[in-house]
């Protein structure tokens, strides 16, 4: 009890310490003069970040999890939008109010259930995203409705009728359906401020939707229909385009105008020829935001955000930024789109996103992000003191991450009071996902305090909360397979892939292989036990495993399986299967690992016996 007590006043400190440091929201709503965006007096424009999950996660991905969707808690939210505030922004879209779709398993949450009927519990998740904007300094888009199928849209409300997706634009049930909802998020009461929505000033706009397809009537009929109940808040048209479409440059109910770029689309030019043409067309009419852009080169990218700063355009939002997961590292997200190449960005960025240039794009984003608002560029902050989980097993070491932090020193302890020894050192969170981040397999048999202190180039925050006695009854080799280093042997043709990552459940770094191809293990005493999480991109063809006293001759071991799949969803998940075995035998120092058909291997952890001192 006491550790389950030092734990939890540490995340209260970590949550008021995010309160504090919060830079408070002019209570001015932002309004639009000609083609400009102002707040109060003064012109508002921004550099800054999409972030799809934070009114609802879609990428809860550990290896036994069922149902990848769940909604954000506060850790989460304060963590998103102090991340957008250092790193110079100001605005943040989030996705869609998602609808209940069809084949949604038990336990998705959605903001829409049916005509008139709405999820409280994911609408005081929205209270509380609305809250930490305004108390971290930031504006929120919000679109109303989507247009593809990834958390409900059009296709469902039409579907609660009976009706075809594209009925959605003209049906007068439809319509009103959808009215329907918009009144009840622009007219909802904050549960915890007690605000109205529509009198509240975080919200910077209400834009009609994702990517729209949607007809001109369409359009000016739902902008009309907020502005009728929203006087203080600007109406952007959500229409799906790279190039502004003149009936909404010309529509009195559309406030701003937006287009979103990304490569593959009809048109030659590039990002940053676009912008400026369509500055040019929106110049002296309404103001213009680039409402998503990316899965470019850095300097490609760099060029657009030029093109954003150089004209009178308003701002620009990039296409996406992941934050801390509660359980510890990031929320990944690979993006179907994204040439198999482009995840979802996490601040600061890591040597894992080196294939699409994460650490220079993500400083060069700051960099405009704060020259747009005229503000000088100040050093990153050291980061606050991470919050270190409970642990059961010095083997699964995690913590909820710091804003800011590169790395992680982890220290352990025989005794609450020291003397601290480092464990482990220039930990780089973004290496495991959804996985323990720490593996202490260098300590002895005994019992053990740990904590943990969060650096980057700045400085090295003051010690996390700690945690133990931990007793240490086992060694643990633990193997995430981003290379070969701790395998003793390899047979055949295995390869590590780091391609598909989405369909492993963002699992980057993976041992492919086929039948007849093996891993093989040495520990320095006698195998315990074992866990392989493995993922079939077809068929299930389950392991083989045997073990070993000298390596050379092998024996038999039987392991339980678990099949942790509820089907392929829309990213066409592959099966992923646990495999694990206890009371091995007193003998074997050896483990080979074989395969009996098309298979990716994630991760090996093996107990043994500990290390006499």
């Amino acid at each position: 009890m006491k550790n389950l007590n030092l734990f939890s006043v540490g995340c209260l400190l970590l949550f008021a310490s995010a309160i504090v440091r919060a830079e408070p929201v002019s209570r001015d709503f932002i309004t639009a003069r000609g083609d400009r965006l102002f707040e109060g007096d003064k012109p508002f424009r921004f550099i800054s970040w999409d972030i799809p999950n934070l009114q609802l996660i879609e990428d809860d991905l550990p290896f036994a999890e069922l149902n990848p969707w769940r909604l954000p808690d506060r850790f989460e939210i304060n963590d998103a939008l102090a991340t957008v505030r250092q790193m110079g922004g100001t605005v943040v879209r989030t996705y869609v109010i998602s609808v209940h779709r069809t084949n949604d398993a038990p336990g998705v949450p959605r903001h829409v259930l049916g005509p008139g009927r709405f999820n409280e519990e994911a609408f005081r998740t929205l209270d509380q995203v609305i809250q930490a904007a305004n108390e971290h300094g930031i504006r929120l888009i919000i679109p109303l409705v989507d247009n593809w199928i990834w958390q409900g849209g059009r296709a469902e409300y039409a579907g609660f009728r009976g009706k075809l997706k594209d009925d959605f634009w003209t049906d007068p049930q439809i319509i009103a359906d959808f009215k329907e909802t918009i009144r009840f998020v622009l007219l909802r009461t904050n549960t915890l401020t007690g605000i109205v929505y529509s009198d509240d000033p975080a919200i910077l706009c209400w834009e009609t939707g994702n990517e729209l397809q949607s007809p001109a009537p369409w359009t000016r009929q739902i902008a009309a229909y907020i502005k009728s109940l929203d006087t203080n808040h600007l109406v952007m048209d959500g229409f799906n385009a790279n190039e502004l479409r003149p009936e909404s440059l010309a529509m009195p109910e559309v406030d701003i105008v937006t287009t979103h770029h990304y490569p593959g689309s009809k048109t030659k030019k590039s990002f940053a020829q676009l912008i400026r043409e369509n500055a040019a067309k929106a110049k002296g009419r309404k103001p213009y935001v680039i409402g998503e852009f990316g899965f470019v080169s850095t300097s490609q990218m760099e060029e657009a955000i030029k093109a954003i700063v150089e004209t009178h355009t308003s701002g620009g939002l990039l296409w996406s930024l992941r934050f801390h997961d509660r359980d510890g590292g990031f929320y990944w997200h690979s993006e179907p789109s994204g040439g198999n190449q482009y995840k979802a960005f996490h601040w600061p960025g890591s040597p894992i996103g080196a294939l699409y240039d994460e650490i220079n794009l993500l400083a060069m984003v700051r960099h405009y992000a704060f020259e747009i608002r005229e503000i000088a560029e100040p050093p990153v902050p050291v980061p606050a003191p991470p919050t270190l989980l409970p642990i059961t097993d010095v083997a699964a070491i995690s913590w909820q991450g710091s804003v800011g932090a590169s790395s992680y020193t982890v220290e352990r302890a025989p005794k609450s009071s020291g003397p601290w020894f480092v464990a482990g050192d220039g930990i780089d969170e973004s290496l495991a996902q959804y996985r323990p981040l720490f593996a202490d397999q260098a300590v002895s048999s005994s019992q053990w305090y740990y904590r943990v202190r969060a650096a980057n180039t700045t400085g090295v925050s003051e010690p996390s909360n700690l945690f133990g006695p931990v007793p240490v009854t086992h060694g643990t080799l633990v193997d995430e397979l981003a290379d070969f280093s701790k395998v003793h042997a390899i047979e055949g043709g295995l390869a590590i892939q780091t391609r598909n990552s989405r369909q492993a459940k963002e699992d980057a770094y993976r041992a492919a292989g086929n039948a007849g191809d093996a891993l093989v293990y040495q520990v320095p005493t006698s195998v315990q036990g074992f866990r392989v999480f493995a993922f079939f991109p077809h068929d299930v063809a389950d392991l083989k495993f045997a073990g070993s006293a000298d390596g050379k001759v092998y024996h038999d071991i039987s392991a339980a399986e678990g099949l942790h799949f509820q089907g392929p969803g829309d990213y066409k998940y592959w099966k992923p299967v646990l495999y694990q075995a206890g009371n091995v035998g007193p003998d074997f120092k050896f483990l080979k690992i074989e395969l009996t058909g098309e298979t990716q291997i994630g991760r090996v952890e093996i107990t043994y016996a500990p290390e006499k001192n």
